[in-house]
């Protein structure tokens, strides 16, 4: 709860989360995935539910104020025509503890609504936990081959927060569709809280999950966190995929020399222009949403 002002005819504000235990957390790190566009591949929220893993609920957030059910619909489980159960669209912060330090989780379906408020309660809670550091996990469509490594581009609040040889990128201005996790992550810079983020590359011709750039994230992750993480099941899942993708791409000589070029300008190692970025991702948007109709 939070004290409301003086003007306010309520003595006290309710807040979009509560805690349900504050435990003890040494160093605590945050780390945020959502499923918006900056989960192609549902790379971002596959890296945070294997770091989740033997996690323990510690808050959880107010469901019904931020989403909007006709377009979320929550799961209705029938057996033998009888109603059993609903899962619904949730929000909740998990608490893992590692050896060097308390790791933080946030998962979920992208917020419909108040996404300013949201982002205000939830410098309320890192403030509250004594958050340390506040991790974004993304995962974004680009112009590369599913033949080379993952690459990753980052954004910080601040040099230095980055790590793995990660730089932030790319050089130069632009302006893309914005995303819930990047309005939480502007109020947490603003509220001082050391903010930064890392953003699989996936090749935009993948449909589903992309698990090789869930493996990349998480390793990532492993850098802060100070503790590797077992993905030999992603690992296996990535490699099954990309032999698939080798037999479709040979299968067709225009897309085989397409993928060819992508190795090329891979093999470069530059990092994309905004003016390529913002391409790949309004081809995305439009592929979803053309998928979604």
């Amino acid at each position: 709860m939070s004290a409301a002002s003086t003007s306010s005819p309520y003595p006290v504000g309710v807040t979009l989360y509560h805690l349900l235990h504050h435990p003890e957390l040494n160093d605590p790190l945050m780390i945020v995935a959502l499923d918006a566009w900056v989960d192609a591949g549902a790379a971002a929220t596959t890296a945070v539910d294997l770091l989740a893993e033997h996690a323990t609920p510690i808050a959880a957030i107010e469901a019904d104020s931020l989403y909007d059910y006709r377009a979320r619909r929550p799961t209705l489980h029938i057996e033998d025509g009888r109603l059993i159960s609903l899962d619904w669209p949730q929000l909740q912060v998990l608490h893992r503890r590692f050896a060097r330090r308390d790791v933080l989780l946030l998962s979920g379906p992208e917020p419909d609504y108040r996404w300013q408020e949201l982002s205000r309660e939830l410098v309320m809670l890192a403030q509250d936990l004594g958050v340390r550091e506040w991790m974004t996990l993304g995962s974004i469509p680009a112009a590369v081959p599913h033949t080379r490594p993952v690459s990753i581009l980052g954004i910080a609040s601040a040099d230095g927060l980055l790590k793995g040889g990660v730089e932030a990128g790319p050089i130069g201005s632009m302006r893309v569709p914005a995303a819930a996790v990047s309005i939480i992550d502007m109020a947490m810079a603003e509220a001082g809280v050391p903010s930064f983020g890392y953003f699989a590359q996936v090749p935009h011709y993948i449909s589903g999950e992309y698990p090789a750039a869930a493996v990349a994230l998480v390793r990532a992750a492993e850098a802060h966190i100070g503790e590797s993480i077992a993905t030999a099941t992603l690992e296996l899942e990535a490699r099954s995929m990309a032999a698939k993708l080798d037999i479709a791409a040979s299968a067709d000589d225009s897309t085989q020399s397409y993928v060819e070029r992508l190795e090329a300008m891979s093999d470069e190692a530059r990092l994309p222009s905004g003016d390529e970025l913002i391409g790949e991702i309004e081809r995305f948007l439009r592929e979803r949403d053309a998928g979604d109709g």
